[in-house]
């Protein structure tokens, strides 16, 4: 577990992506400690040291063998069954597979909002109704489906806000090849606005 606490009410966890605690997680959850949220991200894999970029098939094979979307979110709803008591309000960041998951979360009582990068995934868990708000950015275009089609059903869901951005899958890690900078910085201050707004709402 990576975590940094500012003896804040409110939590954020973060869901990695398939290569684990890295540098951009370890990034985002600084950038997010910086407005005195504690923050939580749970390591998620069956190993000490994160994967590279580079050995992007190996990442993904681990996951969804040793880990897999089942196994992540009992792991994301026990933590939460663990801090509920210490916040009064808990927020979900996931990126990419860590999105797919934090989408799953939406439905938990316990979380009040919920925030997903690029989750390609959340396509094969539209049966999900939000019981909270849900913030959803997804890159111009994916390899492996049609962003609009998704983005549309999305669109039609209660508590379901989306945006597409310009990049490709991963534009907001500073660390990668496919980081787009302005994307990056538009989506950071739109999770600010939605977790400020829903903070607010919330009292």
């Amino acid at each position: 577990m990576f975590s940094i606490q500012k003896d804040s009410d409110t939590a954020i966890i973060v869901v990695h992506e398939i290569y684990g605690i890295n540098k951009h997680m370890e990034f985002i959850c600084q950038s997010l400690s910086e407005y005195d949220f504690d923050v939580l991200c749970p390591n998620l894999l069956e190993r000490e040291l994160p994967f590279d970029y580079s050995n992007e098939e190996n990442a993904y094979s681990n996951f969804m063998k040793n880990v897999g979307f089942t196994n992540a979110l009992v792991t994301i709803k026990n933590l939460l069954m663990d801090i509920k008591d210490e916040y009064k309000k808990i927020f979900v960041v996931g990126f990419s597979v860590g999105a797919t998951v934090a989408w799953q979360c939406s439905e938990e009582q316990l979380v009040d909002g919920i925030i997903g990068y690029y989750g390609s995934r959340i396509r094969n868990y539209m049966e999900i109704s939000p019981q909270c708000p849900v913030l959803l950015f997804f890159p111009q275009e994916e390899k492996s489906f049609n962003v609009d089609e998704l983005v549309l059903a999305l669109d039609n869901k209660n508590k379901v806000e989306v945006h597409k951005l310009n990049g490709k899958h991963g534009f907001s890690d500073p660390f990668s090849l496919k980081y787009n900078k302005e994307s990056a910085k538009k989506s950071f201050n739109q999770m600010l606005v939605f977790l400020q707004r829903h903070l607010v709402i919330l009292g």
